[in-house]
């Protein structure tokens, strides 16, 4: 830790010393220029004349080679600190609930932790390089014409503090335009983003007019937002431009009225339009000040954004073994919506497997997502291991509870990396031992992920591999062999079996053929349980309804 400061710390001095090499040798340049215009009128002579060019040309290779490296030295300064900032985002973003993720698509996320930090990067380069030496290089070009003749001196002050005045005015009328452009921008990629992962499902069912209509709504609002931003900084670039005309002529007028030799006049031309340059330098940065203003307080709100799932005051770490499960009477709205789960009430022994049946929409989603505390009930509890997950520790929960869905994702690294979500495991003979348990055991665990084909049987049993190497005490089990050849289904269903081995299951499905293993069934309709109890006694109850719906399915077949 003290090294990394020591570091910081040299190269911080270093950027200060750029910054001000930067605002000095500029201020040198003009007096090589009147001495060389003063010398050339006096008749000096040509080896003089020589000596004075070649130190204006020093200083002003040795400016701009210090221009460079100030700008090196900044964006190197702001991309680790907004880097850092990046982190903390995804951090915070990765943390909060599915009812918020539920409400943005990835691509938004993407342009808020991503583009807006990369605008506020941009502006912190442009800041230490445009605006600090700017400023400071403003304010040399004053002390020095004041010297020079204190009446043009006090006349530049004015003026510069008028430009100063008309600047912040616009900007006020800005920085809301800038924010706008922010937001509109992230809105569309939010859209081209939901588009390109669905382009398979779209071109396949004739969608494309409506898609291509849809992004044309997103893009017309980003155009509108950018083309009055865009009026507001041309507007203040063109009123600038007029000002310094006014401004280099009375400067010069009233050179000519002091009488000032014309070294001197051809000097305070020079200061007066340095004096132009760093103004130019702010106006063209106020597009990427609006820019990182917006970036900001995007980031702010972010960064303000609440779990609903409240942490538990003193979290309480579940139990080893397999875990009981006990849903109390639960109900459960999505963001205070209708109501999708209405008094569910479960109770399964540690050890024992439970399958939920019903139609699609019924609630049996929604009640694994409660068991995972994705969310947490309206009312009621849900308790594993005879803890209510609002008191359970969040680690101990992720660690002791897990899930395998039908929708596996494979993350863009090696097998490895996709067993251990990238969590550091050194004992790479428990990943093989993992892997030949649901049959993978073929597979090289330094083989990557990215860009390979992989089926969906392929995908759901790595994920059984995951699972196991968890060693969860509770396993959901989403429907995880809706997709799969018979084939395939045997080696999932092989998988099944060996993870809930000694472990409580909860398996959701919606072919019944996946429930054959179970020792209870209950029965989704509606958000309600309809109908829950062993599974052989309600297949051998010809009144039951999961009786009927086998028998349904064992015709359909």
């Amino acid at each position: 830790m003290r090294a990394r400061f020591d570091i910081g710390l040299r190269a911080a001095a270093a950027l200060a010393v750029a910054v001000v090499m930067v605002t000095v040798l500029p201020l040198l340049a003009p007096q090589f220029t009147g001495r060389f215009v003063d010398d050339a009128i006096a008749g000096a002579g040509a080896g003089r004349l020589t000596m004075i060019a070649l130190g204006y040309l020093v200083v002003a290779v040795a400016g701009q080679a210090a221009r460079m490296l100030t700008a090196w030295l900044a964006r190197r300064a702001a991309w680790d600190a907004t880097n850092r900032l990046r982190e903390t985002l995804a951090g915070h973003a990765l943390g909060l609930d599915m009812a918020y993720h539920g409400r943005h698509t990835p691509g938004e996320m993407i342009e808020r932790v991503d583009g807006d930090v990369a605008a506020i990067a941009d502006f912190a380069v442009a800041f230490l390089l445009d605006v600090v030496a700017s400023v400071l290089l403003l304010g040399g070009v004053l002390v020095v014409v004041c010297v020079i003749d204190p009446r043009i001196g006090a006349v530049l002050l004015a003026y510069c503090l008028l430009i100063g005045y008309a600047m912040t005015r616009v900007q006020r009328r800005a920085v809301p335009s800038a924010t706008l452009v922010r937001a509109t921008d992230a809105e569309m990629i939010g859209t081209l983003e939901e588009r390109l992962a669905g382009a398979e499902d779209i071109r396949a069912n004739g969608a494309g007019e409506h898609t291509v209509n849809g992004f044309y709504g997103a893009a017309a609002a980003w155009f509108h937002a950018e083309y009055r931003a865009g009026w507001i900084g041309s507007g203040l670039v063109a009123g600038t431009s007029i000002t310094f005309a006014l401004g280099t002529a009375t400067v010069l007028g009233m050179a000519a009225w002091a009488q000032l030799s014309a070294g001197t006049a051809v000097l305070l031309f020079q200061y007066t339009m340095m004096v132009r340059t760093p103004f130019e330098r702010l106006i063209d940065q106020l597009r990427q000040y609006q820019a990182a203003l917006a970036g900001f307080a995007r980031v702010r709100a972010l960064l303000s954004e609440q779990r609903t799932l409240p942490a538990p005051a003193d979290p309480r770490p579940l139990p080893g073994g397999a875990l009981g499960l006990e849903i109390d009477h639960v109900g459960f709205a999505y963001d205070g919506a209708f109501e999708v789960l209405t008094d569910v009430a479960l109770t399964l022994a540690p050890g024992q497997t439970l399958g939920l049946v019903g139609r699609t929409g019924s609630g049996k989603t929604t009640i694994g997502r409660l068991i995972l505390r994705l969310y947490d009930p309206g009312r009621g509890a849900v308790r594993v291991g005879g803890i209510d997950l609002r008191e359970a520790d969040p680690a101990s929960l992720r660690r002791r509870v897990c899930a395998v869905t039908q929708d596996v994702q494979l993350f863009a690294g090696t097998v490895r990396d996709n067993l251990t979500l990238f969590r550091p495991l050194a004992d790479d003979d428990r990943l093989r031992a993992a892997l030949a348990e649901v049959g993978l055991d073929g597979w090289d665990l330094d083989m990557r992920l990215d860009g390979q084909a992989f089926s969906a049987g392929e995908a759901q049993l790595l994920a059984f591999a995951r699972a196991l190497l968890a060693d969860p005490g509770l396993v959901v089990l989403d429907e995880p062999s809706s997709r799969l050849d018979p084939a395939t289904e045997r080696s999932v269903e092989r998988s099944v079996e060996r993870l809930l081995a000694g472990r409580t299951g909860v398996l959701i499905a919606h072919r019944l053929s996946s429930l054959s293993r179970v020792d209870a069934v209950a029965v989704v309709e509606g958000g309600r349980i309809v109908e829950c109890g062993p599974r052989e006694a309600l297949l051998g109850d010809p009144a039951s309804r999961f009786s009927r719906m086998h028998g349904l399915a064992e015709a359909a077949r």
